[in-house]
């Protein structure tokens, strides 16, 4: 099978995660690819991502780096075993492949924490206010990259309808609610739409009022995404050019943190709805 040309972001992770474990054990890609049986070239395009890797084969190599962190071990190998198509593929060509590689990061993710200032999360938009957001961007999109964005935002909260849907803990501005992205009827719409969703047991909402002053990591928008390993979490930044994927832990660390103490300042779930409800009746 040829390497691909374009791996996503998952795929270049697993990669980075076995060269990680490889670097860790001194070996160089020749004892390594030796140690496998296979070409030399191999391994630099598996940990790449431009090439696939068997579980098998990532629990292989796991044996001979001498790893004993068993829950890292599992978590890769069932990455390597993800071999059907996600519903976002469908996408694929027809929109920046970043955001097949969001939906991708959520739909894998143990928990999904989100801080937002402006926005409200993506997975909880409306159709309304996705294609307010999307009709802003500039220079203007064309009709029809305008509905594919929309239907693929929409298509993201499919991961609340899994057999073990994420946990999803929103924290958001009493800026993001007041945001008028499509004039008011679509606001309401919106905010109505957040409560109905902070009814489910796996989402909850907590808000920051204007009265509570500053707070850490302002102004950013951020996923903070948990795998079945903590070494394969990840951060994902919104900016105007695209989003940005972090992963070290030193940053993984700092943005924990960060979202401890965005919490902190939070009200409560319960005063956080009537929080919503109110503005909701303001508009």
């Amino acid at each position: 099978m040829p390497p691909r040309s374009t791996p996503t972001a998952r795929q270049k992770r697993l990669g980075s995660e076995l060269r990680k474990m490889r670097t860790a054990a001194g070996l160089t890609t020749e004892a390594a690819a030796k140690l496998l049986g296979v070409p030399r070239t191999n391994l630099p395009n598996m940990e790449s991502g431009r090439s696939g890797i068997s579980a098998e084969r990532v629990r292989v190599l796991a044996g001979h780096y001498g790893c004993t962190d068993t829950r890292w071990v599992d978590a890769l190998a069932a990455m390597a075993r993800e071999r059907g198509r996600g519903w976002w593929e469908e996408y694929r060509g027809a929109l920046p492949d970043a955001f097949l590689d969001i939906a991708e990061m959520e739909w894998h993710a143990t928990s999904l924490r989100m801080a937002l200032t402006v926005h409200l999360p993506g997975i909880l938009q409306t159709e309304g206010r996705a294609r307010a957001l999307f009709e802003q961007v500039f220079p203007r999109l064309p009709e029809a990259e305008i509905e594919a964005r929309v239907a693929h935002r929409l298509g993201r909260a499919q991961v609340l309808d899994k057999d073990e849907p994420p946990d999803i803990q929103v924290t958001v501005h009493e800026a993001a609610l007041r945001m008028e992205f499509g004039g008011a009827d679509v606001s309401r719409r919106q905010l109505a739409h957040l409560l109905d969703m902070s009814d489910r047991t796996e989402v909850t909402v907590r808000a920051i009022p204007f009265k509570n002053g500053g707070f850490p990591g302002a102004g950013q928008s951020v996923i903070y995404a948990q795998a079945r390993a903590p070494q394969l979490d990840v951060v994902e930044l919104d900016s105007t050019h695209g989003p940005e994927f972090i992963d070290s832990e030193a940053q993984l660390k700092k943005y924990r943190l960060q979202m401890d103490q965005l919490e902190a300042v939070t009200l409560l779930p319960e005063a956080s709805r009537d929080f919503v409800h109110d503005i909701m009746q303001q508009i």
